[in-house]
């Protein structure tokens, strides 16, 4: 197994939180080269990526941002979540190992359509390019099509013992489909026919609505900082 003690980390300067507001934010960083055993082992520690850059929040005076994984072999879908895999149960799914071009155009309609007064916004190619994608990862673009038309993709890192849900965007013209809950229930599936143990969901932040729907696969764990521990929301 690889180790990570001899990864080089670094901080960077606090700047306003993306999430929430009248707060600042900091980032641990760690270092490159890594591979897909260490960055692994980094998720499990509460890291994240963006791009090639791999991070965890390390803010002054906050811990408001907690890590959540899905243990695949217990999580049995809610009502809601049944409901929402009958809504589409028309969908064909796929995964491409690669983004493809015609990715491009569903991220610029979704940041449009979700994210006009976010930090993403406008959107571009050159964007979508740099936080995506990874050189040392394999990720799996889930696809979900209706019709012949696009409405999901879910980039999804593939790590040694798990999957973690890096970016999902989607059509923002069918609201009633809940789109974003049903990537999730694919990742999740996804990830037991592959033999995964989690689906890593990223970090959770109360104080956050736009967050809240995290909340609600459950069993969740939360990592707090040593340990991963039970998520009741």
């Amino acid at each position: 197994m690889s180790q990570i003690e001899h990864i080089p980390l670094g901080i960077t300067a606090v700047f306003p939180c993306s999430y929430l507001p009248q707060r600042q934010e900091r980032l641990l960083v760690a270092g490159e080269p890594l591979d897909v055993s260490q960055f692994s082992q980094l998720v499990a520690l509460g890291f994240r990526r963006s791009g090639d850059q791999v991070y965890r929040p390390h803010c002054p005076g906050c811990q408001a941002c907690q890590p959540l994984k899905v243990p695949v072999a217990t999580f049995r879908p809610s009502r809601s979540q049944r409901r929402v895999l009958a809504k589409n149960r028309d969908l064909h799914w796929r995964v491409v190992m690669q983004p493809k071009p015609y990715h491009r155009p569903l991220y610029h309609h979704y940041i449009r359509g979700r994210h006009a007064d976010g930090a993403m916004s406008p959107p571009s190619d050159s964007q979508f390019d740099r936080f995506i994608p990874c050189r040392w990862l394999d990720i799996l673009y889930l696809e979900a099509w209706l019709d012949g038309e696009l409405l999901v993709v879910a980039a999804t890192d593939l790590l040694t013992d798990a999957l973690s849900a890096t970016y999902t965007f989607f059509h923002p013209g069918y609201p009633a489909r809940s789109l974003g809950v049903r990537a999730i229930l694919a990742q999740l599936q996804l990830a037991k026919q592959l033999g995964r143990n989690y689906l890593y969901l990223g970090y959770q932040i109360d104080a956050c609505g736009n967050m809240a729907y995290k909340r609600n696969f459950q069993p969740a764990q939360h990592f707090d900082g040593v340990s991963w521990r039970p998520y009741r929301g």
